[in-house]
């Protein structure tokens, strides 16, 4: 589900993510599963995982604001979605 616009992008889960560290992943138009995908660090941060969508670096500097700003609401979606116990960070 959608959940973040930022700078016309939709940040949102992908409903099945086979218990993977928490991430989001990042579109613009139709969501899908091969989209570029940002993992969450516990210090709040995001990394980089992939940039399948080829999303330009000025707007992805924009877009890592975005998912600082909303980490925890991030947090509390993923354990509505996931579950309390599915929660593990990239680093």
């Amino acid at each position: 589900p959608q959940f973040i616009r930022a700078v016309g992008y939709k940040i949102y889960f992908w409903s099945n993510e086979n218990n993977e560290p928490i991430h989001v992943h990042i579109c613009k138009g139709v969501p899908s599963a091969n989209s570029t995908k940002n993992g969450l660090q516990k210090i709040g941060d995001c990394i980089l995982a992939n940039n399948s969508s080829k999303i330009p670096e000025h707007d992805l500097k924009k877009i890592y604001k975005s998912i600082q700003y909303n980490f925890f609401y991030i947090i509390e979606r993923w354990k509505e979605r996931f579950g309390e116990y599915s929660i593990k960070f990239y680093c």
